[in-house]
């Protein structure tokens, strides 16, 4: 069972939404996942439409007038995809807790009391939006930690204060936590949103995410209307981005990457090898458009992982945005990013339906 903490202490950078879509996303992929709201806001409750008169705090507190188990708290939300709810009065835990010893680790004595309850793959809890002791009894019981951040410098001054309490739980507690870094509210549209996603992969080297969750009205309607992405529209890209993340995440276990890291040293020059093997294979391919308006395009597909980066970039002569590529033989789907609009290539007759009922533009190179 793997407990993920998604936290930051700046409000807005989607900390909520990353934490009831990504849930949603991991139980489409077959897991099992129990959310835990540990925010008195409460928005990922209400952002799913839950009621229940108990909440979590009636599980943490221990002068609460009715006390309840964790079991006894949880609600269903989809298939797969569980919540324990909270409510306004946690708020209160804190000054409850102050005179406690071992106040720190209060969630992490009611989840290891509940080991395998329910048989969850995951725990993702959410947090809210300051570095109190609630924030650090989520730390203390998680594994890992997801911190969403807006390609912005100030959510960037967030981050560094989180690690140091990161670094202060692991002196006094000695207690280690992984975290990750992912990028959120995306614009693709703006120079600076790349500018700052260099930055951040910069500052944070080996500890971001692959995939990016852009900017999508979709992901704040599915909350209006009480509901995750997956049930409000499952074509939407923010459904596509969540998705993608719950791949990397699924895909991409502790061990799994720790082993990996092991065997770069001895594998470089084996690569090294393989490329200089393989380079006469290699043939230069000519991707171009006619998007006379357009302001900026991408080129995604296979062929770089459907990243939309600096490097996907089309260079523009009148009208007509260019990308060299050098491929080896084979067959590849691809799409055009136009103003951050995903589209197939219009003058290319050869197309195939994505899992996401759209048409990707395929090209085989002999």
């Amino acid at each position: 069972m793997r407990i993920i903490s998604v936290t930051n202490q700046k409000g807005g950078c989607g900390k909520t939404t990353t934490a009831v879509n990504l849930s949603a996303c991991l139980a489409a992929n077959g897991k099992k996942v129990l959310l835990i709201d540990l925010d008195p806001q409460a928005h990922a409750t209400l952002g799913l439409n839950i009621r229940s008169e108990a909440s979590i705090y009636n599980v943490l507190s221990k002068i609460a007038s009715k006390k309840s188990s964790l079991e006894g708290i949880i609600k269903k939300v989809t298939p797969g995809f569980d919540i324990a709810p909270s409510a306004i009065v946690l708020s209160t835990l804190e000054q409850e807790l102050a005179g406690e010893i071992g106040r720190e680790s209060r969630l992490w004595e009611v989840l290891q009391e509940c080991k395998g309850l329910g048989g969850y793959d995951y725990v993702l809890i959410d947090l809210p939006p300051n570095l109190g002791i609630l924030t650090v009894n989520a730390i203390r019981a998680s594994s890992e930690i997801i911190i969403p951040v807006e390609a912005s410098r100030f959510s960037l001054e967030g981050v560094n204060q989180l690690l140091k309490i990161i670094e202060l739980i692991k002196d006094r507690l000695n207690h280690n936590v992984a975290y990750k870094i992912l990028v959120t509210n995306f614009d693709s549209r703006l120079r600076h949103s790349f500018s700052m996603l260099d930055q951040i992969k910069s500052s944070f080297a080996g500890s971001v995410f692959g995939t990016i969750i852009h900017v999508n009205v979709k992901l704040k309607e599915a909350q209006s209307y009480g509901t995750h992405i997956l049930s409000y529209d499952k074509y939407s890209r923010g459904a596509k981005d969540y998705f993608t993340l719950s791949r990397e995440m699924i895909s991409g276990d502790a061990h799994a990457a720790a082993e990996s890291r092991e065997k770069m040293a001895s594998l470089d020059k084996r690569m090294k090898e393989t490329i200089k093997e393989n380079m006469p294979r290699l043939k230069e391919v000519v991707f171009a458009g006619s998007f006379p308006q357009a302001k900026e395009v991408h080129l995604a597909g296979d062929f770089n992982r459907w990243q939309v980066s600096e490097n996907s970039r089309m260079t523009n002569s009148d009208g007509k945005w260019v990308k060299k590529m050098t491929l080896e033989p084979g067959s590849y789907h691809y799409r055009f990013v136009v103003d951050g609009s995903w589209i197939d290539d219009p003058e290319n007759p050869e197309k195939e339906t994505n899992p996401f009922g759209q048409t990707n533009s395929l090209i085989h190179i002999q």
